[in-house]
């Protein structure tokens, strides 16, 4: 239904780079048809990464973690923003310097891993605080990690996503945290590791020598606007966080290559779309069967056809300018495919 390759859209790509939560599972559960779509893709010798923003595991336990769903793993295909922290700051810091940890254990251990000496509290005089996602983070630990940025420590956060994903909807993440401390400092973070910064990304390209890295990812602020800053093709599975209707109002640093309901998309040319960027002209061109006009802020579809053949020409309308405030549909068909988008009809 598109321009993807014969053989399936992963096969115009050297490494394929997954964001997990969101992608790969929600919380510890595998999202339907993730396993199948990662196996396919190791019997055709496709090199695979992971780089994830949650700070709450170390690489190996991520690894088991996926391994146990079915999803063979082994940690150095495993990048994560703790890891990825603990190691600007070992760059940073003397060895055996005091880091003030806010978040869970995970980050601790990398935090020590990295030669550096993991405390709670600004009286240890810390010369940097690490801040990554904790179940358990509360009042008294931003209380310790304001004392001590106030102090002159260095501060750094693992991320900031503004929410995680769950089975129940989206939760608080490291970045409504991080916030909370900002307003407390009056300042943001001295740096920032994870997406939407393309380290992790570039990292997982240095590791295998790739040279044409494919991110697939839930997320249009951290893992395509991350894709984005590294110059990298992205593909949006829509199981996670970001919906069609984000997708429509995204600036273009937030814009995918390719779109796709789930992670099918990889394989099967039928299952994803490459949409218009400004830069690829026709890339998203439809077949015909639909019709898109757009009037001020508000975009009609009709016709029939495919729902993702009809999303690329929304995404075409709704960057062509100005924000879109109702996409509505003319026909029955039309209604069926918005309401396969997620979209009101």
């Amino acid at each position: 239904m598109n321009d993807t390759a014969p053989g399936g859209l992963v096969d115009r790509y050297d490494l394929v780079v997954f964001d997990l939560d969101g992608v790969i599972y929600l919380i510890d559960q595998p999202i339907p048809g993730a396993v199948d779509a990662v196996s396919r893709l190791r019997q055709r010798g496709r090199r695979i990464a992971y780089a994830t923003n949650n700070a709450s595991r170390r690489s190996g336990e991520v690894a088991d973690l996926l391994t146990g769903m079915g999803v063979p793993a082994t940690p150095d295909e495993v990048l994560t923003s703790a890891a990825a922290a603990a190691e600007v700051l070992a760059d940073r810091l003397p060895a055996g310097a005091a880091v003030l940890v806010v978040g869970a254990d995970a980050l601790r251990a990398e935090v020590r891993a990295a030669g550096l000496r993991p405390v709670a509290r600004a009286d240890d005089e810390p010369a940097a605080v690490v801040q990554g996602y904790g179940p358990q983070v509360g009042w008294a630990d931003l209380a310790e990690a304001s004392l001590a940025v106030r102090a002159g420590a260095y501060w750094v956060a693992t991320n900031t996503d503004r929410t995680l994903p769950s089975a129940r909807g989206p939760l608080p993440g490291n970045g409504a945290l991080v916030a909370a401390l900002a307003t407390a400092l009056g300042r943001q973070p001295d740096l920032v590791v994870g997406k939407p910064e393309p380290a992790l990304f570039r990292t997982a390209g240095h590791r295998t020598g790739a040279i044409r890295p494919l991110v697939v990812g839930d997320r249009l602020d951290t893992d395509i606007a991350g894709a984005v800053g590294a110059g990298l093709d992205s593909l949006l599975v829509l199981t996670g966080v970001s919906g069609v209707a984000d997708l429509l109002d995204a600036p273009a640093t937030m814009r995918p290559t390719y779109v796709a309901f789930d992670l099918a998309g990889l394989t099967d040319p039928a299952q994803v779309v490459a949409v218009p960027d400004g830069k690829r002209a026709g890339d998203g061109a439809a077949p015909t069967g639909w019709t898109v006009t757009r009037d001020g802020a508000v975009i009609r579809l009709s016709g029939a056809g495919d729902p993702l053949a009809a999303l690329a020409l929304l995404c075409d309308a709704a960057w062509s300018g100005g924000s879109v405030s109702t996409v509505t549909a003319d026909s029955d068909n039309a209604r069926e495919a918005l309401h396969r988008l997620q979209l009101a009809g």
